[in-house]
């Protein structure tokens, strides 16, 4: 069902959340001097972040689709049955980068895990390729 290679998918899901675990909140007002995590902070430069938004735009138009309907199955925009519909309104509308796009929600890693959970595929043994 996925043309995106499994061990492909496990990197990307693995980089995501390396990067989601550098975001750091510091809306509290603290700089990052005050606060030793507040180097953590995500930042567009960040070398984990860069090289997943390179794996995500090197994906074909129809992987990168295949990405933003695993993460909307994930979501909740659908059931497995949806898949094929959802991969098609991705193509559809991608009208912007696929990887600011998904770097820019959150909990991207988890929701992509879910859409595979939806579509019967177990995330852990697709992890474990990597």
């Amino acid at each position: 069902m996925l043309n995106i290679p499994r061990d492909t998918l496990a990197w990307i899901i693995a980089k995501a959340r390396e990067v989601e675990v550098k975001d750091v909140d510091t809306s509290d007002g603290e700089s990052d001097g005050d606060d030793p995590l507040g180097v953590l902070e995500d930042r567009g430069d960040d070398a984990s972040a860069q090289e997943l938004r390179s794996w995500i735009e090197d994906l074909d138009d129809e992987g990168r689709a295949e990405l933003v309907a695993l993460f909307w199955l994930g979501r909740g925009d659908g059931g497995p049955e949806d898949f094929p519909q959802l991969k098609r309104q991705a193509l559809a509308s991608a009208t912007r980068s696929t990887a600011d796009y998904l770097l820019g929600e959150p909990m991207m890693a988890d929701l992509l895990e879910e859409g595979l959970e939806a579509l019967g595929i177990s995330a852990s043994e697709v992890e474990d390729e990597i």
